[in-house]
């Protein structure tokens, strides 16, 4: 009975004020947990300048000589993650530049701030905004739809309808997305109008196929998709519980922020392994489109897996598992608080207008 309480308010919404509530809390998202990452990438840089680039981080998974004028980082807001390229002295001043020394993450915060302006803490927010909301907003709108076809039309309940649904809407957005990330990918590398973008498209599908579009396809979906299916769970079941347990009749702002962080925690460390491939795969891609390298096969998840196993033992696969849940949590608490917030808004804007016209 409670679940139905909870989940009331979504089916009252249009789809369209599900993309505005989900466009919302995406927004709201980036511009909160681009400074962290800011930060990251700024540290990364201090450890390990362009001039060392090429020494430095050779692997023996990539398969790539790299020059040392190129710099590919992975970005990501907790949201999405980019392919940020970076040419040295030029593209990424702002991002890669060599900055006055840091001894840690609050040190870095206050140093930029003090020495560059409050701004450069959202340095990198453009290219996030271009990518991570579109996505946001399908995801977010078809787990939504999704959630209540299954409910209400099929007849289903139960655990299992989140999870379905929160699989399939992330496996519909990543498929949506891959090919307009590597095109960006291609525009940041090197300026090109609309016609050379085409052209340099076409060729591409000439020369390698229609799937070399979806290029890293495969370790994104291996890591998205039991993500947002472990998180959409457990979010469901967290949620009506605490409903439960504070009496409240619909969800409140501190309810799904909780909620939130939560069942972003349990995911964010149950695909972990997957995303250390996924990281790998896609700095690895991004460089190859950089250098305008025609990839005809690359490693397989399960081949990379082996070689970081290999090279690093088993907890490779665990690396950097305080710095993902650190931007996740919060990153997944503050978007669904604002869309869960969002979709209140609407539904009571639409029972207030339906009370005027009766």
């Amino acid at each position: 009975m409670g679940e139905r309480t909870v989940d009331a308010p979504v089916a009252r919404i249009s789809p369209m004020q599900q993309m505005l509530a989900s466009g919302t809390g995406a927004l709201l998202t980036s511009l909160f947990v681009t400074p962290l990452d800011v930060v990251k990438i700024r540290l990364q840089a201090q450890q390990t300048p362009f001039s060392k680039a090429l020494a430095s981080e050779s692997a023996p998974w990539s398969g790539v000589i790299r020059p040392s004028k190129w710099k590919c980082f992975l970005y990501c807001n907790g949201l999405m993650d980019h392919i940020y390229v970076c040419q040295n002295g030029t593209s990424c001043t702002s991002w890669y530049k060599k900055p006055t020394h840091f001894s840690g993450t609050l040190d870095a915060f206050v140093k930029i701030t003090r020495h560059e302006g409050l701004r450069s803490l959202w340095s990198g927010l453009p290219p996030t905004l271009v990518m991570a909301v579109p996505a946001t907003v399908i995801y977010f709108t078809c787990n939504d739809q999704l959630r209540d076809f299954l409910t209400y039309k099929l007849g289903f309940h139960g655990s299992h309808v989140p999870l379905l649904a929160g699989a399939l809407a992330r496996l519909g957005a990543v498929t949506v997305i891959s090919p307009l990330e590597l095109i960006r990918t291609k525009m940041q590398s090197r300026p090109l109008s609309y016609s050379e973008l085409q052209a340099c498209i076409r060729s591409a599908v000439a020369q390698d196929g229609l799937l070399s579009l979806w290029r890293g396809w495969g370790p994104t979906v291996l890591r998205d998709v039991p993500f947002s299916a472990v998180y959409w769970f457990n979010y469901e079941l967290l949620k009506t519980r605490l409903c439960e347990h504070s009496h409240a009749s619909h969800t409140t702002l501190s309810i799904s922020f909780t909620a939130g962080a939560i069942s972003g925690t349990i995911a964010a460390t149950l695909t972990l392994p997957f995303d250390v491939v996924k990281t790998r795969r896609q700095i690895q891609l991004g460089e190859m489109e950089t250098l305008g390298v025609s990839i005809k096969k690359t490693a397989s998840t399960w081949q990379i897996m082996k070689e970081i196993c290999a090279e690093l033992g088993y907890r490779g696969l665990f690396a950097g598992f305080l710095p993902r849940v650190i931007k996740v949590a919060p990153a997944c608490a503050v978007m669904i608080s604002t869309y869960e917030f969002g979709k209140t808004f609407f539904q009571k804007m639409n029972l207030d207008s339906e009370r005027r016209a009766s």
